[in-house]
């Protein structure tokens, strides 16, 4: 019994260590495979990346407004010594341009008003925007008329009762928020792309709490895809990149494996075959025309025959009688 199981035992043993050594070739493949898969993911999440942030420009910039006008003038009167103006600069961080060239952008100021008798006895007022380029020419001007709201004596006297206590406690403010719209397409030179903006008030009895300048960017094609579906276009974006660089690391492997779909040994094969095949040819062709040429030659050479030949065949029998 134990020489008949032994054998048996040994065949076990090469079975299960051929499995073990294949189990364990299978997962160290599965492993590299998911290396490799996990690095390819994150390449192509980057690329995507670093695309989007490149080619996107920012989609809105807001910042405040902040007016200044000189004082040096009769202090008695109520009116401002100038017009208010206030100068804002379209750089981020003082290097980089904040609107791209060719994008159109909307451009709007915001202001915070009291409704004071001054300004419900202003009426109709201008806003002007100059744009300047990087030398301090100016590129672009644009003004905008604006008031505040009408409201009716009636309507004030209600809308202070009704919110009479958060006007008490300081939540509410008797006040209007008034959006003026200066520029709705507006789209940067890229030979004289501006840097900056001069806003000015054109009055001098205009009260004012606060101002913010808004620039929003309308986005067309392939901008409007990315902006408006992010989600869809990063998938598809990703999934591309990543068939891409699958494709690229597909062939890699071959090249290094098997020496890819051509090998070298069967291109210098092919190329040495197909020059054989060339020398031949050229060797039947020149071959063909010595034949050629030969056949013409003996085509153009004269022929002896009749009594000549008699002579010669005379000469040859005396010859051999003497």
């Amino acid at each position: 019994m134990g020489a008949v199981a032994s054998p048996v035992f040994h065949w076990v043993q090469d079975v299960a260590a051929v499995t073990l050594h294949k189990a364990r070739r299978t997962l160290f493949q599965a492993a590299i495979l998911f290396c490799v898969l996990v690095l390819l993911l994150w390449v192509s999440i980057f690329l995507y990346g670093s695309f989007y942030y490149s080619y996107m420009p920012t989609v809105s910039f807001s910042t405040p407004v902040h007016f200044y006008y000189t004082a040096d003038c009769d202090s008695s009167e109520s009116a401002l010594c100038s017009f208010p103006t206030a100068n804002i600069s379209f750089m981020k961080n003082d290097r980089d341009q904040m609107m791209v060239n060719g994008q159109p952008y909307r451009i709007s100021v915001d202001l915070e008003m009291p409704e004071s008798p001054v300004n419900e006895h202003l009426g109709m007022f201008m806003i002007k925007m100059t744009c300047y380029t990087k030398g301090g020419k100016i590129v672009s001007s644009v003004g905008r008329s604006t008031m505040l709201h009408y409201r009716s004596s009636l309507l004030k006297i209600m809308s202070t009762l009704l919110f009479s206590p958060l006007l008490l406690s300081g939540m509410a403010e008797q006040k209007q928020l008034i959006e003026v719209e200066l520029v709705s397409d507006y789209k940067t030179n890229s030979y004289e792309p501006i840097v900056g903006a001069v806003i000015e008030i054109q009055s001098r009895r205009v009260q004012i709490y606060s101002s913010q300048l808004r620039i929003h960017a309308y986005f067309t094609g392939i901008r409007y895809v990315l902006y408006n579906f992010p989600l869809t276009s990063a998938v598809i974006g990703v999934a591309t990149n990543f068939a891409f660089l699958s494709v690229i690391v597909l062939f890699s492997y071959l090249q290094f494996i098997w020496g890819g779909i051509w090998p070298p040994e069967q291109v210098r094969v092919r190329v040495m075959m197909g020059d054989n095949s060339r020398m031949q040819q050229r060797k039947q062709e020149v071959k063909k025309r010595m034949e050629r040429e030969s056949s013409m030659k003996e085509l153009n050479s004269p022929k002896v025959v009749g009594p000549i030949d008699g002579m010669i065949n005379k000469n040859i029998t005396y010859r051999k009688k003497g």
